[in-house]
């Protein structure tokens, strides 16, 4: 009796040694083996190589685990029906840990090669997101079959239970098919100043399943659903181009000389334009005298920025140096002078 026990027992070492192995492996190929892949890829061109490997190194473990476990029952004395059962378990793990790599792998392609694709692909977290769903998908669609389920029968009986979930997800939906249609349409990209109908302007932050983010000045966070996206009149500043036009209102003083306010004035706004962070050096700045006004006569001065929030040092800039240049040259600023009645009885 004792020795058949002492058998019994002998006969566990074996397997519970190859899974513990396997967990010892599986920690070193993490730790160790894949720190010193990384290190070799990094001097590589490709960078798909370290995408890769970070991608496969959380999951490095549970494969381990996997093969020794299959080892483990192989070498054991466990009854039929219970190795028939851990086959297919095993199976269904491989292929979702392979769909979670592939998932990831994908979303960092994406996000790596996002400045060359986004002529044909915008970079969101709803592109990503969309990427990791598709990869997902094909992985259950892959258990299913190797669990032996008919997909064919499975899509159909989907296909009439997602009219019922349509139905009542309509507000979801919505906001999703027109986060598609925002993304794919590229009128408004992640990273675009844009100014909305009701107001609100800021920079693209993410364009969601379910909202637009957009980040205003004031640094606070405006979150629109993708639905009124799709509906508003929604002002772009980085479209067709991110340069802008900066317009200045001025004013002189009816006795002053406008050709020489024009030239001075065009003097300064040129040394803005090259001196200025944001201000582009190349354009040639004008003016138009447009108002006879009561004061004194209007123009506008038109210079140029590299983008929407660039525009506000280079008008900052410009009005400074303008007051400085006026007072050396002796043009003076329009003044209204209010005459007040005196007492009539006087």
């Amino acid at each position: 009796m004792d020795t058949a026990i002492l058998v019994q027992g002998i006969s566990w070492l074996v397997p519970l040694g190859i899974v513990a192995a396997s967990i010892v492996i599986g920690i070193w190929l993490r730790r160790v083996a894949v720190a010193k892949m990384l290190t070799l890829a990094s001097r590589t061109r490709w960078a798909g190589d370290d995408m890769i490997l970070r991608a496969v190194r959380n999951p490095l473990l549970l494969w381990s685990v996997m093969a020794g476990t299959y080892l483990a029952m192989a070498s054991s004395d466990l009854p039929k029906h219970v190795a028939e059962l851990s086959v297919p378990i095993l199976k269904t793990l491989w292929i979702l840990s392979l769909a979670w790599v592939s998932a990831n792998v994908v979303a960092q392609l994406i996000t790596h090669h996002a400045s060359r694709w986004q002529i044909a692909l915008p970079m969101t977290s709803l592109t990503q997101n969309l990427a990791k769903s598709v990869v997902w998908g094909l992985g259950l669609l892959m258990v299913l079959d190797s669990l032996g389920v008919k997909i064919g029968s499975l899509l159909a009986a989907l296909g009439i239970g997602s009219l019922a979930v349509a139905l009542g997800l309509q507000d979801t939906l919505s906001n999703v098919f027109a986060g598609v249609y925002v993304t794919l349409s590229k009128h408004i990209r992640v990273g675009d100043y844009v100014k909305l109908e009701s107001g609100q302007e800021g920079y693209v932050t993410d364009i969601g399943w379910r909202a637009t983010k957009i980040r205003m000045l004031s640094n606070s966070l405006v979150i629109i659903p993708n639905a009124k996206i799709g509906q508003s009149v929604i002002t772009n500043y980085d479209l067709p181009d991110k340069e802008l036009a900066v317009t200045v209102e001025v004013a002189v003083d009816y006795a002053s000389d406008l050709e020489r306010v024009e030239r001075v004035t065009t003097e300064v706004a040129a040394a803005v334009l090259k001196t200025v962070p944001g201000a582009v050096p190349t354009f040639e700045p004008c003016i138009r005298y447009h108002t006879f006004g009561d004061p004194g006569v209007n123009f506008t001065v038109v210079l140029r920025a590299r983008e929407f929030a660039d525009q506000f040092f280079v008008k900052h800039e410009f009005i400074k140096r303008l007051h400085a240049r006026y007072r050396q040259e002796g043009i003076a600023f329009p003044v209204r002078t209010v005459l007040l009645g005196g007492d009539r009885h006087a």
